[in-house]
């Protein structure tokens, strides 16, 4: 998912064709108090003309936030809303009833208290996704930004995810510009702990994120030998044995690579 700063639609279009899997338009970080009113016109003008996007609104108390949330209301290519600094489910799906009961919602989970309530919050009504912003979460608690640290709200995220029935959650983003390979490498540790995407700040990042969560030519041939070696119940393949969840393992990276098979499956030089 690409973030576009929403008062910079000169960039709306260029981001749509970044190849990235959706576009956000954002009304909050990336614009400052005295845009944001331009910032939500110029997104709604293009949600209601040929644009598709999900918008991120202005966090639940803060001056702008009733006015995004009227602003997106009946917007054709409006995809999806996501609201940070996600803490109150009540609030959430209260939203959704606003948006007419059919606008997806992405929390956004960046205090303590969302990871606190990542299960209520992934459960309530409209809520089709988690996210995490690790920047402003390790800011609520005053902790580093390297993966040790964020290692317990990540996998908290993953956990209700899969206990709400939902998909897995989306990784933040990863703010190195100097060295755009970085969010591949950070993609590919969120991939191995059970996220299902990444945030980008950069088109040059979205590649490198693509690449992290195909799966690799070596992971589709091995998948492949699990499931035409797959006999009735455990068995041995080589020196690993294939059981029942091996096996549904190995389908699911065949499904997903048939999914996507226009994504690279290695990621670019340089990572």
């Amino acid at each position: 998912m690409l973030f576009v700063p929403g008062d910079r639609s000169d960039r709306f279009e260029k981001a749509a064709r970044s190849g990235a899997d959706a576009v956000v338009c954002d009304l909050e970080d990336a614009v400052g108090p005295d845009t944001k009113a331009d910032a939500r016109i110029e997104v709604a003008q293009w949600l209601a003309g040929t644009g598709t996007a999900t918008v991120r609104i202005n966090a639940v108390g803060s001056p702008w936030y009733e006015q995004d949330c009227a602003a997106l209301i009946g917007l054709p290519g409006l995809r999806a809303v996501m609201v940070p600094k996600a803490e109150d489910p009540k609030c959430l799906a209260a939203l959704a009833v606003d948006l007419g009961g059919i606008i997806p919602i992405v929390a956004l989970i960046e205090t303590a208290l969302g990871v606190h309530r990542a299960y209520e919050i992934a459960a309530t009504s409209g809520v089709v996704r988690l996210a995490f912003g690790p920047i402003d979460f390790a800011l609520d608690v005053e902790t580093s930004l390297d993966d040790l640290a964020l290692l317990y709200a990540r996998s908290t995220l993953v956990v209700a995810s899969r206990s709400a029935r939902i998909s897995p959650p989306i990784d933040g983003a990863t703010a190195d510009l100097d060295n755009l390979a970085a969010a591949g490498i950070a993609a590919a540790t969120a991939r191995r702990l059970g996220f299902g995407g990444k945030l980008c700040i950069h088109p040059g990042q979205v590649d490198y994120v693509t690449a992290a969560f195909t799966p690799s030519k070596e992971e589709v041939a091995n998948a492949r030998r699990i499931v035409a070696n797959a006999a009735g119940g455990a068995t041995r393949l080589d020196s690993q044995m294939i059981d029942r969840p091996v096996l549904e393992r190995a389908r699911r990276v065949l499904a997903h690579a048939e999914r996507f098979p226009q994504t690279v499956s290695h990621l670019p030089e340089g990572s």
